[in-house]
């Protein structure tokens, strides 16, 4: 190996910039502690922003915060959170606090945290509840406190939405009532009425501006204006029968489906919703398949669909993946589908309840109290048999994936991205409070700093478990 001195000699900054390019995290560490040119080399903002894109494919400029941290700091800290997740020693990497506030069931959550990834001394970690005891609430996980709470609502809320970015909240209650709060205080800021219960919620962060899809229990499908919920499209999708509804990565594309065997799910282009014509119906193609069981779209495509349905016989299980797109012909345009995938379930598999996707390519099913990875073109890829009881709920993100169980426990894997396919390890669990008070958790999620579990206890009860990870503030200097 060439001697420090000997290449410091040969080499310029700008050749000197081209080989610590191709240099890791550690060796640039290293090479910094050579001299003071090397050590101001090695700080070069390019080199760092580089190192962060290729290790975290979904890392956005936006996630810089000018004149609080550089691409260095942001690589340092996030690695050494990302290694106190994956190792998961109570005190030492992460607090947990059991929250209690709520008299009745927690329905769902939702992160209201605007700043992911922002390591300033200032993270915060912020969720809303919704429950059957008729309030919203916004809790801060750190401090295991309540931050508001809403007044009695005249029916127990059973669904929520959050749209960080704007601070906003949105819910509805059991009666079709559909609200908009502001996260930091709790603030009432418009309302809507269903004519019937809702069956879905769906947040749609469109380039044209915030908006909410929501599905009434007739079987229609509402577009509503954010923060202002005013009505802007209302269509018939399936007369009389809930609807499902999942929003494209993109926000172009919305999934529709029902569990009456005779419909065939379809999938409608949003700008159609957001701009309806008095002329036409919005844009929308049904898909060539029946008995839909879930899907999930596929995160780090535009608009990839994988759907799990039934064979044409209805024997066996199915899951397919199709690419979507729209293709503009003078005034018209025409959705395009294409099946780019599909294979059959094993038979000796049973039917999952749940399913994700991680990346491009990965599938994750749940099936009872097994997580099983398949590709999309149906290769096996890993089962893990870790909780003793059903899985009842599944977080994926680019890094993780945490399961929750009745069995009270969380259980925490991390993605290794090194091969052709990712590669999932089982990390640890997370457990819960006293078999003797606590039914398990229902409900599980994170923000890449926290993670936070519905724990149900008692009858009708049920509380918020959170496990919030510590960045030492000296990662920061």
């Amino acid at each position: 190996m060439c001697d420090p001195a000997e290449m410091k000699a040969q080499l310029g900054l700008h050749e000197l910039l081209h080989v610590f390019s191709f240099l890791e995290a550690r060796d640039l560490l290293r090479a910094a502690q050579v001299d003071k040119v090397w050590n101001e080399a090695s700080r070069t903002r390019e080199l760092w922003r580089q190192l962060c894109l290729r290790r975290w494919s979904s890392c956005r400029i936006s996630q810089m915060n000018p004149g609080k941290q550089t691409w260095k700091q942001y690589y340092l800290c996030r690695s050494e959170l990302e290694f106190r997740m994956e190792s998961g020693r109570p005190e030492k990497d992460f607090i947990c606090k059991a929250i209690a506030g709520h008299q009745g069931e927690i329905d769902g959550l939702a992160y209201i945290s605007a700043n992911e990834y922002i390591f300033d001394g200032q993270e915060k970690s912020m969720v809303c509840t919704v429950s059957s005891d008729c309030t919203v609430r916004a809790w801060d996980l750190q401090e295991g406190t309540e931050i508001w709470s809403s007044a009695w609502q005249p029916a127990p809320l059973v669904n929520l939405v959050a749209y960080p970015e704007q601070q906003l909240v949105v819910t509805v209650d059991e009666w079709g009532s559909i609200k908009v709060w502001r996260a930091e205080d709790g603030q009432e800021w418009a309302s809507f009425s269903l004519p019937r219960y809702s069956s879905a919620l769906e947040a749609c962060d469109h380039p044209d501006g915030p908006f909410l899809l929501a599905a009434c229990a007739e079987g229609e499908l509402y577009m509503l204006s954010v923060p202002q919920l005013q009505l802007i499209s209302r269509v018939n999708v399936f007369t009389h029968y809930h609807l499902n509804l999942l929003c494209s990565p993109d926000k172009e594309w919305v999934f529709v489906s029902t569990q009456n065997p005779d419909l065939r799910p379809k999938v409608f282009y949003i700008h159609s919703l957001i701009h309806p014509s008095e002329d036409e119906l919005p844009l929308c193609t049904a898909l060539p398949i029946w008995l839909t069981c879930t899907a999930c779209w596929v995160p780090d495509e535009a608009a990839r669909l994988v759907v799990m349905h039934r064979s044409e016989t209805g024997m066996q299980l199915v899951i397919t993946t199709y690419d979507l797109g729209a293709k503009k012909a003078r005034n018209k345009v025409n959705i395009l589908v294409q099946q780019i995938a599909s294979f059959l379930l094993p038979g000796i598999m049973a039917p999952p309840h749940l399913m994700k996707s991680q990346g491009s390519q990965v599938i994750l099913l749940v099936s009872g109290s097994e997580l099983v990875l398949f590709t999309i073109h149906g290769l096996q890829l890993a089962t893990f048999q870790d909780h003793q009881r059903p899985i009842t709920s599944v977080w994926v993100d680019s890094s993780h994936v945490i399961t929750s169980s009745f069995d009270l426990s969380l259980r925490v894997y991390k993605w290794n991205m090194g091969n052709e396919f990712p590669v999932l390890k089982s990390c640890y669990y997370l457990l819960g409070g006293s078999h003797r008070w606590a039914s398990g958790f229902t409900h599980v999620q994170s923000d890449g700093v926290s993670i936070v579990g519905v724990e149900a206890r008692g009858i009708g009860t049920s509380i918020l478990r959170s496990y919030c990870f510590k960045v030492p503030r000296s990662c920061t200097s």
